[in-house]
Parts: structure tokens; sequence; C-alpha cells
């Protein structure tokens, strides 16, 4: 079985830190960064925890910035997602979970192209 590490790009790393700094002050962002500790936790027990998006519609800046190949979503509350893909790790037991972003749904959308209706 391989191991499966969970790294957070700089986006997400800033996001975190945010979470973790509002959380004793404010429920929402308590909530938030409690199912982002349990969602990474169930990543690290199965890496195809996340529902798969389709290749064609992987963003762009993902593409060019990180080479991303495979992209995964993955629900928190207050229609926030965290968005990560697999890469092979430093050696042949190891697995990847490079969480590129941790958005409101706002910013998941645009990220998407989709519309308000």
């Amino acid at each position: 079985m391989k191991h499966i590490r969970v790294k957070l790009s700089q986006e997400a790393e800033e996001v975190y830190r945010y979470l973790n700094r509002e959380a004793p002050g404010s429920k929402t962002e308590r909530m938030i960064l409690n199912s982002l500790n349990q969602k990474i936790g169930l990543i690290k027990m199965n890496h195809h925890y996340g529902e798969p998006i389709k290749k064609r519609l992987i963003p762009k800046d993902y593409v060019v910035k990180y080479g991303v190949t495979n992209l995964f979503w993955v629900e928190l509350p207050n229609y926030w997602r965290m968005l990560y893909t697999l890469t092979d790790g430093e050696s042949e037991i190891e697995i990847i979970a490079f969480i590129l972003d941790i958005i409101d749904h706002e910013r998941y959308d645009k990220k998407f192209g989709y519309k308000k209706k």
C-alpha cells in the first residue's frame, strides 16, 4: 500500500492559515477548518476520496502553473470547495495529494467559468 502525503500550494496554505487564525472567534471559519482537517484525513486514507473533474474542465491556470493532469474537488461547509491533484511522490511507495485551492463557491464558479442564473 502506498503512503499518501498531503501538501498545500501557497494559495491553499494562505487560506489554511486564515482559517486557523479566524476559527477561535468565528463559528463559520471553525466549521470550515474542522471539515477541511477531516477531509484531509479521509484523503490520506483514500486518495480518490474527492469527486473527479473531467480533464477538459480543468482550469488552464492549474495546468500551466502546476502541470495538473487530474483534479478532484471536495465539498466543504458553506459551499466552500477544496481542489486537489494527485502526483507521484519521491519514491515508488508514495503518492502526494497536492491541495491547490480552498475556495468559496463564488470563486469556484468564477474559476470554472460558471455563470450565475
